[in-house]
């Protein structure tokens, strides 16, 4: 056990220095970056914002229900099945037919599949249908399909709000599903959590409408940027889900902030058709059911490029940008729940987070040298090396560190103290028993080891466990003690032990006082 040969020697100390390197990562001067890694402090250490947010699916199951009514009618008209007063209410959609039986015939077998083409996914589990005495059919989502298109909302949720906040420049934010329609997001060291609640509480559903008097699709009311009432017409002509990019600029005449935007290929040819058959008409501009433009068609728009101008601020342009790029919500986000750390109560955990390391460490070096004299050396250097690796890691990784990880790197060092403790015990029984020293030694690090593994993997196992199984705070103490006992064992069994030789080959007396 006390003999390296080597390679294990340059093997041990290239490891040692090469996860040492990343430690020193940390200190670097930010405009002279050599590598751009360093562990990033979590919410609780540098301040930021704690946003609770709940998605409402009810709008997307009323579009959903919404989708069913021409199917539905189309199914009943070539099966000459008269009907009339289709209404929905409260996500239920009813309406009157002739011959309800022949209607049930229709849509279900005697096994409830589906025999009728023209309704999409229309099944006994994703829809129920009820008859009422007069006629009457009510068709609504079955608790299968509620739960279905609030699934399928969350995840899309989720992935526009990271799209969104990546796109703000938020550095290691946390954006996890709580629950069947919560999303947590943590942003730490956010300087301005105001403009992050807007942009996640706005679904951005675009569309572009024509300014028309009388229309067939029927026409809405709403009222443009400047207060002025305008009667849009309820067709769509091109949506947000054309949109390929959107940047903030300005006008070449007036200066003023704009939005450009590109189209894809079908939002290009849609565009262009609308903007040459409609030369001299306005188009209405329409964000979450709001005019925020509405210029005048001067001359056919065939490039798949547009400008949106409006009274914006350069912010407010950037942000609407944003918001087009990164998508629309399917569902709106409400905030449930939402805190502020500042940055003085950041420091001050750091800073008591930081003593508590300091002290614990002192006391731990000064019993150690009390205990075992020059191998308490030994074991503190140990020591020194261990909590140098455990930051290196976490800066090959780029880990965010909270105030529950600094508890970890604290535990880790009592582990790490604990495994030498067990180690120089044993050895301390042997050296009663063998008249040599080197194999006292040897033996001691060989029994010792069962033990030490054996202390340490249970812990591992139960760190794993927590990190699977836990959330926030108590995924940042795991990762943090499970790299502290990887560590501990590393510089507990290969750099202590190789010091250790050292000694004890180099003792010419023949004796080690431990």
């Amino acid at each position: 056990m006390l003999n390296f040969s080597k390679i294990n020697i340059l093997l041990i100390y290239f490891i040692f220095l090469f996860i040492s390197f990343f430690s020193i990562l940390n200190f670097q001067n930010q405009d002279e970056v050599l590598i751009d890694k360093k562990v990033n402090l979590g919410l609780d250490l540098q301040g930021g914002s704690y946003l609770l947010l709940e998605i409402n699916s009810d709008p997307l199951i009323n579009e959903k229900i919404q989708s069913k009514v021409i199917p539905l009618k189309k199914l009943l008209k070539d099966n000459n099945l008269n009907y009339s007063n289709f209404k929905i209410n409260k996500k239920v959609l009813s309406f009157t037919v002739d011959n309800t039986e022949k209607f049930e015939l229709l849509l279900f077998s005697k096994k409830d599949n589906l025999l009728n083409p023209y309704i999409d996914k229309y099944n006994s589990f994703e829809l129920d249908l009820k008859v009422l005495n007069n006629d009457q059919v009510e068709v609504f989502f079955s608790k299968y399909g509620l739960l279905t298109i609030n699934n399928s909302a969350l995840k899309q949720s989720i992935e526009i709000v990271r799209r969104r906040i990546d796109d703000v420049g938020t550095k290691e934010p946390t954006i996890l599903q709580r629950g069947e329609k919560r999303i947590l997001v943590e942003l730490p060291g956010l300087k301005d959590p105001e403009r992050i609640k807007n942009l996640l509480g706005k679904t951005a559903q675009l569309n572009f409408r024509l300014v028309e008097d009388n229309d067939e699709f029927g026409i809405d009311k709403l009222v443009s940027e400047n207060g002025e009432e305008l009667k849009v017409s309820k067709r769509i002509v091109m949506s947000g889900e054309n949109l390929i990019d959107a940047q903030p600029n300005f006008n070449n005449q007036s200066s003023q902030p704009t939005v450009s935007f590109t189209l894809d290929r079908l939002g290009a040819q849609k565009f262009g058709r609308t903007t040459t058959d409609n030369v001299g008409k306005r188009l209405a501009i329409i964000l979450d059911g709001k005019i925020i433009s509405a210029p005048s068609i001067n001359e056919p728009i065939i490039s798949g490029s547009g400008i949106i101008s409006g009274n914006f601020t350069f912010q407010e342009a950037t942000d609407l940008a944003l918001l087009l790029r990164s998508g629309a919500l399917p569902t709106p986000l409400n905030v449930v729940e939402e805190r502020t750390v500042g940055p003085d109560l950041g420091e001050d955990s750091i800073k008591s987070g930081v003593t508590s390391l300091i002290i614990g460490f002192i006391l731990v070096i000064f019993f150690m040298l009390y205990k075992y004299k020059i191998f308490g050396l030994v074991a503190n250097v140990a020591l020194i090396a261990n909590l140098v690796m455990l930051v290196g890691v976490l800066t090959i990784l780029e880990a965010t560190l909270t105030l529950p990880g600094i508890a970890g790197i604290i535990l880790t060092v009592g582990m790490a103290v604990d495994a030498n403790v067990l180690i120089f015990e044993r050895i301390k029984e042997e050296l009663k028993t063998e008249k040599s020293i080197i194999h006292a030694f040897d033996i001691g690090y060989s029994k010792a080891k069962i033990t030490v593994l054996d202390a340490n993997i249970t812990t591992l196992i139960a760190a794993v466990i927590l990190f699977a199984f836990g959330s926030g705070p108590v995924k940042g103490f795991a990762i943090t003690l499970g790299i502290g006992i990887i560590t501990t064992l590393f510089s507990a069994y290969f750099l202590a032990r190789h010091i250790t030789s050292m000694i004890v080959l180099n003792n010419k007396q023949g004796q080690v006082n431990l």
